[in-house]
């Protein structure tokens, strides 16, 4: 028996409105999705390409329940409110988290690692500080940085760091679906090699489910099971498994 796909989209629209003549000018809706259909299993890498503007980053937007959609989103299992609200992001922040491409932007730069890692957990409301702090050490550990990263702040370590205590960041609350957009375009190419690896080894010891979104060919078929390629807001295939030729060992 196949097991339920952890993420499925059916008919996904959205557009957004414009006001191109300024705040007093008449209203246009642009449209950006047009009714895609997306599945990801459970502890897939999945890979999502197309050039810029085709749509790839407002459809990372709906599965994380950032903005208003049409169409269906279900998500392990359970089908996700279309209006954008904060009871609806605090639940579904459980299941899905993202991690960006500036992971700069995305860190608190007057707060230290530790500080920041332990945020999620606050905010839920999960576990005593003793647990807090423990689980912030086994993140540290798991994303490759030790306990003496606790007390840094992000000016003070490299990029490639900053980004590992993003997905630190993403993986506090345990969800089982990743989106990470272009994560890796604003890092050299070695650093953005060991992110990579990073996120390969996530998937396999925490059966970990990731939408990996790029615009780079050669990252998805080193990375990823299948891939879906957008184009104007469409998605022109559904997941095309990558022969074993093209992804890396």
């Amino acid at each position: 028996m196949t097991p339920e796909p952890f993420l499925v989209i059916k008919g996904l629209s959205s557009a957004y409105v414009t006001r191109p003549w300024g705040v007093f000018g008449k209203k246009e809706v642009k449209p950006v999705l047009d009714h895609v259909d997306l599945e990801i299993g459970r502890g897939e890498i999945f890979g999502l390409v197309g050039e810029s503007g085709c749509g790839k980053t407002t459809l990372a937007k709906c599965v994380l329940g950032l903005i208003d959609y049409q169409g269906e989103v279900i998500i392990n299992g359970r089908r996700r409110e279309k209006k954008s609200s904060p009871k609806s992001r605090k639940e579904r922040a459980l299941e899905v988290q993202a991690v960006f491409q500036n992971p700069g932007g995305c860190l608190n730069p007057a707060k230290t690692i530790g500080w920041i890692l332990e945020e999620p957990l606050r905010a839920h409301g999960l576990g005593s500080s003793a647990e807090r702090q423990t689980r912030v050490d086994q993140m540290l550990d798991l994303v490759g940085l030790d306990a003496s990263y606790k007390t840094r702040k992000p000016r003070e370590i490299s990029s490639g760091q900053k980004q590992r205590v993003a997905i630190g960041a993403a993986l506090m609350l345990s969800p089982g679906l990743i989106v990470a957009d272009e994560p890796v375009s604003a890092l050299d190419v070695s650093v953005a090699a060991q992110i990579l690896n990073l996120f390969r080894s996530l998937n396999k010891q925490l059966n970990l489910s990731l939408l990996f979104i790029s615009h780079n060919m050669e990252l998805v078929s080193y990375l990823c099971d299948r891939v879906a390629v957008m184009r104007g807001g469409r998605v022109s295939d559904g997941g095309a498994s990558l022969s074993p030729g093209l992804r890396q060992p």
